[in-house]
């Protein structure tokens, strides 16, 4: 505190409220650190490989969410198999029999609507 006038009357009040909060700062009875976890939530199903998407698709509270090849690449971190880009079915099969990659939206609430054409999967928020 070099630039306040310890003479001054506003000085003197700095310095007090100063020093009141330094206690209040330094008290050992006081955790230094809190940590704050949020509760144990079960788990999706989800392949760890495709929690990304499914964190994305399950914190956006659009009605319908967009995203192209390339951005589905970008959160997934690799590239989804040749059939993602071929066959629809890919996008829609929800049988037990498959990887189990559609549990990624299917988990998050959502019906992905593939336009391979466009490149491009619309999610759907499921009611």
């Amino acid at each position: 505190m070099r630039d306040v006038n310890l003479l001054a009357p506003v000085g003197r009040a700095i310095a007090t409220m100063a020093a009141r909060l330094r206690d209040c700062w330094l008290r050992e009875d006081v955790p230094a650190r809190l940590l704050i976890a949020l509760a144990d939530e079960a788990r999706p199903p989800v392949p760890a490989a495709y929690m990304p998407l499914y964190t994305y698709l399950d914190r956006r509270y659009a009605v319908t969410v967009v995203l192209t090849f390339e951005q589905i690449e970008a959160l997934l971190g690799f590239a989804p198999p040749s059939p993602a880009f071929a066959d629809a079915a890919w996008w829609t099969d929800t049988c037990e029999a498959s990887d189990r990659h559609t549990a990624a939206w299917t988990a998050a609430r959502r019906r992905a609507v593939p336009q391979l054409g466009a490149r491009i999967v619309a999610f759907e928020r499921l009611p």
